[in-house]
């Protein structure tokens, strides 16, 4: 186990990072014949890209009725191949494909300088099943019940400064409650002060543009105007977590704590008393629990308060919800809202070896995946996909694991889906429980780094119950 012991330390480390983007995720692959892949656009790969990351909510649609089932881009840097699929069966062949072939951490190397090449999202094959197999105890059902009432004392602190008759964006308070959430209940930190010093270094990280995440695949960028300041900002960010870890290794109540560093710093390998993380291994994990946690729910959140906002009806049956302690419901609202508005876009695996996915035999360092745009909007998928029907999640007939993809599947879904369910309905518990909220205004979504968020903010109007 290593330690990170001063900010001289912490300063060579981080650029490390982004100067690896270069040569991450493809680099040692062969380039793939674009004749034997499923049909797709002629566009240079930069338009190709562009539209993917910034017009998704058209584009995986568009390209569904245009190509059909199957369709491949030519994406930069690299011109590296991803053939996305739209089949419920193609689905699930790709998130039970063999983990040592369907390499996920090749395809969101795009997220390397930031969450680090030990984030669980990065890694594959023995790595990726030792840091899950470290990481999993914290995200069981014990442990959520412990971070349970710390979600709800936070969430109801935020709901508590509301003012009666206040119209805001809802995002923006989701995000602010995200992160406290994240901080308080993930890293464990409780002083004001750090958290006053914390808060503005983790906005910056999380609002970043798509052309920042593509200029980090080239290093001469990382000296100018915005990649600049990502980077310092970054270096910032490291030295305050590896601060954070190196004071709670010293802690002598650190068995009593409850927070999820806490539980990290105390996991290890039952056969190897000595396999616990490093503290650069801490400190990606962190990054990726943050990344990963903060904007994704804040956002499904937003749209779970403007679509039950838009309907009395749906209002009224999600504040009897609260009242009588039923949190199907209050899950199924967020699980709907994540239906309808996916965070992001796709999920992906790149090929390690030549595989055959929905009947195409395809090449080494083809990069796959499924739509999940395109799968929430699917008719067979889900009857009236328009509409606004958190039934859909309640009783016997639930969508499959294969259709309903906003945590991806098989081993690479997302460790962190529970806690995240957990959280979304005890923020839903608190604001319904206290007031009245009515959508103001029409909504419509908008790409923000990798994660999709309601552009004019998620606006509402809350008001008190009437008892």
């Amino acid at each position: 186990m290593t330690t990170v012991e001063d900010r001289e330390d912490t300063l060579p480390l981080t650029m490390r990072r982004f100067r690896r983007m270069s040569v991450v995720g493809g680099g040692d692959l062969p380039p793939v014949p674009m004749d034997r892949l499923p049909p797709g656009p002629r566009w240079p790969a930069f338009a190709q890209t562009v539209a993917l990351m910034r017009f998704r909510h058209w584009f995986h649609p568009w390209l569904h009725r245009r190509y059909g089932e199957a369709f491949t881009l030519n994406l930069i840097p690299g011109n590296r191949p991803l053939v996305l699929f739209t089949s419920p069966a193609v689905t699930k062949e790709i998130f039970a494909g063999d983990p040592e072939v369907f390499h996920a951490g090749r395809g969101n190397a795009i997220l390397g300088p930031i969450m680090g090449e030990h984030s669980l999202l990065l890694q594959d094959s023995g790595e990726h099943h030792r840091a899950r197999k470290l990481l999993m105890p914290a995200f069981l059902g014990h442990a959520l019940r412990g971070y349970r009432s710390m979600v709800a004392e936070v969430a109801a602190d935020e709901v508590a400064s509301w003012r009666e008759g206040e119209e805001f964006r809802a995002l923006e308070r989701m995000n602010a409650l995200t992160l406290e959430v994240i901080l308080r209940v993930v890293f464990g930190v409780t002083d004001e002060g750090r958290l006053a010093r914390l808060r503005p270094a983790v906005n910056r990280t999380v609002e970043i543009s798509p052309a920042i995440l593509l200029g980090w695949a080239y290093p001469r960028l990382q000296r100018l105007g915005p990649w600049r300041r990502t980077v310092d900002n970054q270096v910032e960010l490291d030295r305050l977590m590896y601060a954070e870890i190196r004071e709670r290794r010293t802690a002598t109540d650190l068995a009593d704590r409850s927070d999820v560093l806490s539980r990290l710093l105390a996991a290890h390998d039952a056969d190897d008393p000595g396999s616990g993380l490093s503290d650069v291994e801490l400190r990606d994990q962190l990054v990726t629990l943050l990344l990963a946690g903060h904007e994704t729910t804040a956002s499904a959140l937003s749209w779970a308060l403007v679509e039950v906002g838009r309907s009395p009806d749906l209002l009224a049956r999600t504040q009897r919800a609260v009242d009588e302690g039923d949190d199907a419901w209050l899950e199924a609202v967020l699980k709907e809202s994540m239906r309808l508005h996916p965070i992001i876009p796709m999920v992906v695996r790149t090929l390690m070896q030549p595989a055959k996915v929905g009947g195409w035999d395809l090449p080494r360092g083809t990069t796959v995946g499924p739509s999940i745009v395109v799968s929430h909007q699917r008719e067979s998928n889900f009857p009236d996909p328009e509409v606004f029907r958190p039934e859909r999640f309640l009783g016997d007939d639930v969508p499959a694991l294969n259709v309903w993809i906003p945590f991806g599947g098989g081993v690479r879904r997302c460790i962190g889906a529970g806690f995240s369910l957990m959280e979304g309905v005890e923020v839903l518990r608190q604001v319904f429980a206290a007031y009245d909220v009515a959508a103001v205004g029409t909504e419509v979504p908008k790409v923000r780094n990798i994660t999709s968020v309601p552009r004019r903010g998620a606006r509402i109007r809350v008001s008190r119950r009437a008892r």
